[in-house]
């Protein structure tokens, strides 16, 4: 699909959930002003056409009512869409950049690490099913691993950090690797077939971060100040999320595995939260708080 198009279909999109509803008219108006129509209008025909790849695509449905006006037929759909909502945002920060153009040193964006040199092959490999094989220079290990080969299931971005996840045929394992840490990479012309019951779900479901476990699920209850609970509301660390509001402080029940990276989400913020229960999630986290201080007893 051509980069420009999938360009319109976001704006389409966008405009619609944020003005609601709009004739076809009012819709061709704000498409001339926009950078994606090229100063030509959107005809019927075009507009058609679009509707339909729209709904192919995102899953959303472009309808029209009796006043012949458009409108998404579940605009809340398009926000609890991680990916849409993505997409829009990014398109949205975009659009808004080259019309008002600030200037470079205005504006600082956080680097997102090889996002531009793999992440269009291993979205390609992804979409046909076939093989990657690459070298790649884990933190962890002294020298490069080469000669990965590679069945790519699915694609996280987290923390800025795009991941891809999928099967390394040499060990027959479930694996998460980070694109900034390969060094080459190639697709080899070999069709895979991804079983279908690994899903993205069943992987990271109860999971925060990209360390995936095999550990049993539980109950985690976070005691926030009033300050930080109004952080937690506005972005909730899992969409597990509930909260019991007390007159002081509240306290965040989630449904999750216990692992490297929700120790340190919680370390991160200080004093603001501490760990109610599960008793391990406790001691974890007061061992890295001792050993963090042992630092500076030397």
């Amino acid at each position: 699909m051509a980069k420009n198009l999938i360009s319109k279909y976001i704006w389409i999109i966008d405009t619609l959930t944020r003005n609601r509803r709009l004739s076809k008219e009012a819709l061709n108006s704000l498409w001339m002003k926009s950078e994606v129509s090229g100063g030509d209008p959107l005809p019927d025909r075009t507009f058609f056409h679009y509707r339909r790849n729209i709904e192919e695509i995102f899953n959303l449905e472009i309808k029209c009512d009796r006043n012949r006006e458009y409108y998404i037929e579940s605009p809340g759909s398009v926000r609890s869409n991680a990916l849409t909502n993505w997409l829009l945002d990014s398109m949205a920060v975009s659009q808004a950049i080259n019309e008002t153009q600030p200037g470079a040193e205005r504006i600082e964006i956080e680097d997102v690490p090889s996002a531009r040199e793999y992440l269009p092959m291993v979205l390609e490999a992804i979409r046909d099913s076939v093989k990657l094989c690459f070298t790649y220079a884990s933190f962890a290990r002294a020298r490069a691993e080469s000669k990965i080969l590679f069945q790519p299931y699915f694609l996280k971005r987290y923390k800025q950090r795009w991941y891809m996840i999928g099967l390394q045929e040499k060990t027959s394992t479930i694996r998460t690797y980070a694109l900034d840490r390969i060094k080459e990479m190639q697709l080899v012309r070999e069709k895979f077939e991804k079983p279908g019951s690994v899903t993205l779900r069943q992987l990271f479901g109860n999971i925060v971060g990209v360390t995936t476990s095999q550990a049993d699920v539980r109950t985690v209850r976070l005691r926030a100040t009033p300050t930080q609970a109004k952080y937690f509301r506005a972005l909730p660390l899992h969409e597990s999320q509930t909260e019991e509001v007390h007159d002081d402080y509240s306290i965040f029940s989630y449904k999750l595995k216990l692992n490297y990276e929700l120790v340190h989400e919680i370390l991160g913020l200080g004093d603001a939260v501490k760990v109610v229960e599960p008793p391990e999630l406790r001691i974890m986290v007061a061992n890295e708080l001792r050993n963090t201080l042992a630092q500076y007893d030397k």
